[in-house]
């Protein structure tokens, strides 16, 4: 069950505040970074929200999330649709398109159901990385930003984009956050903890994973969105399953069951991968071994293990005062 804790609460707001400080105070370099970030973790919001809080285990949302890349790419590049309309749009794409990868896989569960995501994943890039109307593998530029003109904001300005950026992850964070702690989201996590006894309830568990898998990739559909803007252009590479892989080791080393974990996970992840990539092109040597010191602690994740070992201090206080 989430409980959005003000441990919680503290920790999403001191991520955020630094990142605007950093993307403030830090130059241009800082900026790119904090975006970078930014899109990982509104990817590991929406990947914790199904394996974390539903047991699903994904190694899709890499694919979906390129698929509402090139979706949003082409309406506005390709067919000069207005951005906020094809934002919207490719949003939806991922969305439909993860409800119906899991209309078919959450019938299966465990490395089934991870290797029937991988499946699906793959095949989703493979179609793009062939079609050369998509640009196949040369990819596809000329992307738009959103204009913002109106109200007096510039997003082809980096920090201001920087700074939207992190306003994403606020508002995926809340969403999600609204949506595990309604009926919906603690239904969820029922059928995580016991599948059979909540059919024995009545609740159709297939369309209910399915519903939570399409709202996972919605989620992960605003990071796609996010990452065609940043650069201004997309390739296949952002559908290949390594960028999955990537975003459940975010999750796992931040906390998976947390929501708050994966925010501070990829920021941990980028800013590990860029200031020891300074030093070494190894750089996978040093996240995989904190990757091991936070699974041997006990598999919480960085802020799920704080949180444990604070909330373990409180309890022994609090038993020490009635004693």
């Amino acid at each position: 069950m989430f409980h959005q804790t003000p441990a919680r609460s503290f920790t999403l707001a001191v991520v955020l505040a630094a990142l605007v400080a950093y993307a403030t105070f830090g130059g241009f370099f800082a900026r790119e970074i904090v975006i970078e970030i930014a899109i990982l973790a509104i990817l590991a919001i929406s990947l914790d929200f199904v394996a974390g809080f539903g047991g699903m285990v994904s190694l899709f949302h890499g694919a979906v999330m390129g698929l509402s890349a090139y979706g949003y790419s082409v309406l506005t590049a390709k067919f000069g649709i207005h951005p906020i309309p094809a934002a919207f749009a490719g949003i939806f794409l991922a969305a439909s398109f993860g409800a119906a990868v899991a209309a078919i896989a959450s019938r299966t569960s465990g490395i089934f159901f991870i290797m029937a995501t991988l499946a699906f994943g793959q095949m989703l890039y493979t179609i793009i990385f062939k079609s050369r109307w998509l640009g196949g593998d040369d990819g596809m530029g000329g992307i738009p930003r959103f204009d913002a003109s109106w109200i007096g904001l510039d997003f082809n300005d980096s920090l201001q984009f920087a700074i939207f950026a992190v306003f994403g992850i606020a508002v995926c964070y809340g969403i999600a956050a609204l949506l595990l702690r309604s009926a919906f989201g603690r239904t969820m996590c029922g059928i995580h903890g016991n599948e059979p006894r909540m059919r024995a309830l009545g609740v159709s568990t297939w369309k209910h994973k399915t519903a939570a898998f399409a709202i996972s990739s919605a989620i992960a559909g605003v990071a796609g969105v996010f990452a065609a803007q940043h650069t201004q252009y997309i390739s296949p590479e952002l559908l290949f399953w390594t960028v999955s892989g990537e975003v459940l080791i975010v999750v796992i080393l931040g906390g998976l069951g947390t929501l708050v974990g994966p925010v501070l996970g990829a920021a941990i992840f980028v800013l590990l991968k860029h200031e020891v990539g300074n030093y070494t092109d190894h750089w996978h040597i040093v996240v995989g071994l904190l990757l091991i010191v936070t699974v041997m602690a006990g598999g919480r994740g960085i802020y799920g293990q704080a949180e444990h070992w604070i909330t373990g201090r409180s309890r022994k206080a609090r038993e020490s005062l009635n004693a």
